[in-house]
């Protein structure tokens, strides 16, 4: 990982309208504590500040989504079969 000081880091490429999250990496001495997920979140956040589309690239960045449905806006409806995610937010109970 890049960086002495660095606890992890979030990959990613924008492209004007879209940000393509391609790494996700936490220090294995940082790991199990939920570190990932609050990183990931925080970028995925940030996309929707900046409207931005993600293409999650990164498999931890997917499986994060598909678990938290309330993100799953920022990938386009039409992209989300290749990413291996369901084509809507399931409707509430």
């Amino acid at each position: 990982m890049a960086g002495q000081d660095a606890i992890g880091l979030l990959r990613y490429q924008t492209r004007p309208g879209l940000v393509a999250m391609i790494h996700t990496e936490i220090a294995p001495e940082f790991g199990g504590h939920g570190l990932g997920g609050e990183l990931v979140a925080r970028g995925l956040d940030d996309a929707r500040q900046q409207k931005l589309e993600v293409l999650p690239y990164c498999p931890f960045v997917r499986d994060f989504i598909a678990s938290h449905p309330a993100y799953l806006d920022l990938v386009s409806a039409e992209r989300r079969a290749s990413f291996a995610l369901p084509p809507a937010e399931p409707e509430p109970s």
